[in-house]
């Protein structure tokens, strides 16, 4: 027999599959983990950082420096004026109160309050200066403020001024307006007043009171010194009283019993007046 060559026979049965589309290729995302990092860590350094700036930027008042010339105040008032607050932070502190505490002090007219890095309050203080006595306590600085109430010097050596409740600004304008012409006219003040009615008066250290009344006060006050004191300089140690309430001179009492007094005319009426 002759032999058949064996051939593979194809099967029908078999299908041939359809290649599939090809998907596009996704980019590559990168993540940047820092960024979740960043807020983590500007958290905690927030959550740090009061802390950190009370120790080292808002510390406790180290050191009190007083730049001061004290009379009638002294450095350990202030301290203990300041004392209760200085626990406070340095720039917490509250310059304002810190100033109403040291104002509240006697003779203290005005405050400055600095701070001066790291930890030191700088404190100047500048004193009242007392201008004249007020009644029989009482003292008044250059304003013509009550500023002290018994105080523990009674400043005899101050001029007295005296007038009704309230009138001390007046008083003290008066007096702070004929002081240098007082030291011109080489003449001390004893005491200056005005009483309930509104009249001046003043009395000198030598013992001479000077009438001024109620009317035209300043024009009376430098008739006083333009005219009277001048011609009567060598004559003032035998006068008691000098009165201006005149239109347009002057009258003087003498010490003398046996002197009569005096008006002096300077060129008009000699009518006297309130």
């Amino acid at each position: 027999m002759r032999s058949r060559p064996n051939r593979r026979r194809k099967n029908p049965r078999k299908l041939r599959v359809p290649a599939l589309p090809r998907m596009p290729r996704l980019s590559r995302i990168r993540i940047g983990w820092r960024i979740f990092l960043w807020p983590v860590l500007a958290g905690s350094t927030a959550a740090a950082l009061p802390a950190v700036l009370d120790d080292v930027v808002d510390r406790p008042v180290g050191r009190l420096v007083i730049q001061s010339t004290f009379q009638r105040v002294s450095p350990l008032q202030i301290e203990a004026a300041l004392a209760p607050a200085l626990d406070e932070g340095f720039w917490s502190l509250d310059l304002a109160s810190l100033r109403r505490r040291v104002e509240a002090l006697p003779w203290v007219d005005s405050i400055e309050l600095r701070r001066s890095w790291p930890d030191a309050l700088v404190v100047r203080v500048k004193e009242q200066k007392a201008a004249a006595r007020w009644g029989d306590t009482g003292v008044l600085n250059v304003r013509g403020e009550l500023f002290a109430e018994r105080p523990e010097h009674g400043f005899p050596e101050l001029p007295r001024l005296s007038g009704p409740e309230g009138s001390e600004r007046d008083v003290a304008r008066v007096y702070l307006a004929i002081r240098d012409r007082l030291i011109a006219a080489h003449l001390a003040l004893g005491t200056l007043s005005v009483d309930e009615r509104g009249a001046w008066s003043l009395v000198l250290a030598t013992g001479q009171e000077i009438r001024f009344g109620r009317r035209d006060v300043g024009e009376r006050i430098d008739r006083f010194f333009e005219v009277a004191a001048p011609a009567l300089a060598n004559e003032l140690h035998r006068i008691g009283y000098i009165d201006m309430r005149y239109t347009n001179g002057f009258a003087v009492g003498w010490r003398d019993a046996e002197a009569e007094d005096t008006a002096v005319a300077a060129g008009g009426e000699n009518a006297a007046h309130g």
